[in-house]
């Protein structure tokens, strides 16, 4: 039985192939409701992936060693980087709101031209997007165009 499965014709022919890829496309299509297919694959993606590929391996011919051992390494890498892209959003909202912290008591500028907003930062929220105070209303610490020392603006913050 063995001789039987090893002289198995395995190859498909081109019209085959194109048969088989455009099942596959519209299978796919159908899995997605007619949209495109997603370009990057995330880790539960490449799980799927190993997963399938262990599950429909050829039993004469298994994964060679060094095949499993660099998708495992490829795994683990996406694992870390994904793991270091969320420590790094995190430190860059911690830098945000200790940046808007440190705007209290500054002068701002708000917007450009005529919709400018100026004054003196009285308060600043928390949260994932701070939030500053100026003249009784918050504007988001991100459209903060301009900052100056307060004691060089006298009067700022009173009704401008």
């Amino acid at each position: 039985m063995s001789d039987g499965i090893a002289n198995m014709n395995t190859m498909q022919s081109p019209a085959e192939r194109a048969q088989t890829e455009r099942a596959v496309s519209f299978f796919n299509k159908t899995l997605n409701n007619g949209k495109e297919l997603k370009k990057i694959l995330n880790q539960e993606d490449f799980l799927n992936l190993l997963i399938t590929e262990l599950k429909n391996q050829d039993p004469t011919e298994p994964m060679k060693d060094r095949e499993s051992i660099a998708q495992m390494a490829q795994f683990s890498s996406l694992e870390q980087m994904q793991n270091m892209n969320r420590s790094l959003e995190g430190v860059a909202k911690l830098m945000m709101k200790s940046q808007a912290y440190s705007l209290i008591g500054k002068y701002v500028e708000i917007g450009e031209g005529a919709n400018a907003v100026q004054g003196i930062v009285q308060e600043v929220t928390g949260g994932d997007t701070p939030q500053v105070l100026i003249n009784g209303y918050y504007y988001d610490f991100n459209d903060i165009k301009r900052v100056t020392d307060a004691a060089s603006h006298a009067g700022a913050g009173k009704g401008e």
